[in-house]
């Protein structure tokens, strides 16, 4: 990768120097009887309760209120495979939205190995220093597989962020949308370009949410249960959606549609939005260059959103993963499970509900609402 010339004036870079977290420790010591109950010989006494019965760390250590975020750098916001270091400024800025929206303390952990059993290993030997796991920005489809068999194998939380938090958010925006527009989820035709973890997360979702008619696009073209050369992931997806049978290009899959869900970082042309049904609505999530450009999208349109935060109506992970992580902590869950997910999507919606607008189908990333409605609403669902 080429060098970049870096200006020591730029407030980006300004606003990095020395990164963006600090420890803080919440029990000052400032006399010889704080030290002795903070550290030794006063410690061994909670050490010695905590062997006996290993559940008492959720009440005397940080475990109750932190999480790790996990990544090896593969699938980097729209930079792909920049690796684990220059990955670390992400995972920090995902930590700092996590103590500023949820409340939840994070720890960035940036692997140097993309071998999935090192990955899994390796995080399951630091499991129990915390009490969740978000996996952040691993390529898929490795990322399926590894966020399986740590849920499978922790007795803690384990969420793939790129694909629950997104996939949350977009049924969160998408529910409002039909809403406003007097439509039923049910009976719209959806078409999801992207078959990546977000796709596939959010194809789901909807599936689980009452979306019946989904048609889910690759780089290739439309996934079909004939269709040959399939990954696993892809042909699972293919046998649980499109109902039609349709085949061809994303243009095919759009003609006629309600729905557009762009996730995939592709360009979709002008004609092809132009041949859905009447006032459809269309995400186009990609970051930083959607799939189709807002003006482009208005032309169609009824309700369009972006990932971005320079145009009305982004659809931001920010608004879910703070307030999952919260309400499994304080749900003491073992797992982030389907109705915790739609109890989140809910929570989102209803937050918005109050001033639903076609240029306001979500709150704002930085509504102090939102996390405690979805913390309340993750909780209840895991009970």
């Amino acid at each position: 990768m080429t060098a970049l010339s870096i200006r020591t004036d730029d407030p980006i870079f300004a606003l990095h120097e020395g990164g963006k977290l600090a420890v803080a420790a919440t029990s000052p010591i400032e006399t010889p009887e704080d030290l002795s109950k903070a550290y030794t010989p006063g410690v061994a006494e909670v050490s010695r309760a905590i062997a006996a019965d290993p559940t008492l760390a959720r009440r005397y250590t940080w475990v109750s209120h932190t999480v790790a975020v996990v990544t090896d750098g593969t699938a980097v916001l729209g930079l792909g495979d920049i690796g684990p270091a220059a990955a670390m400024p992400v995972m920090e800025g995902k930590a700092v939205l996590f103590k500023q929206f949820g409340g939840v303390d994070a720890v960035p952990i940036c692997l140097d190995t993309t071998d999935p059993d090192e990955i899994v290993a390796t995080v399951a030997r630091l499991a129990p220093s915390f009490g969740g796991i978000n996996l952040e920005d691993i390529s898929a489809p490795r990322c399926f597989d590894i966020e399986r068999r740590l849920d499978e194998r922790l007795d803690i939380p384990v969420f793939h962020d790129d694909q629950h938090g997104t996939a949350v958010v977009v049924l969160a925006a998408l529910r409002n949308a039909v809403r406003l527009l007097g439509r039923d989820l049910a009976s719209q035709r959806i078409v999801i370009s992207g078959a990546g973890a977000a796709g596939v997360a959010v194809s789901r979702m909807l599936a689980a949410a009452g979306a019946t008619d989904q048609v889910v696009c690759d780089s290739r073209g439309v996934l079909h249960a004939s269709r040959g050369g399939l990954t696993p992931v892809k042909a699972d997806l293919a046998q649980h959606t499109n109902p039609r049978g349709v085949t061809g290009t994303i243009a095919d899959a759009l003609r006629g549609a309600d729905v557009l869900i762009g996730v995939s970082g592709g360009h979709i042309d002008e004609a092809a939005v132009a041949g859905m049904a009447a006032d459809p609505i269309v995400f186009a999530l990609a970051n930083p260059t959607p799939e189709v450009h807002p003006d482009v999208a208005h032309r169609y349109a009824a309700i369009v959103a972006t990932g971005r935060s320079d145009f009305p109506n982004q659809i931001n992970n920010v608004l879910a993963f703070p307030g999952i992580f919260r309400g499994a902590l304080d749900a003491s869950a073992s797992r982030i499970t389907e109705p915790m997910k739609l109890a989140a999507a809910e929570a989102i919606a209803a937050v918005a509900a109050d001033d639903l607008r076609a240029d306001r189908i979500v709150p704002s990333a930085l509504d102090p609402r939102v996390a405690p409605a979805v913390a309340t609403a993750v909780a209840a669902a895991a009970g």
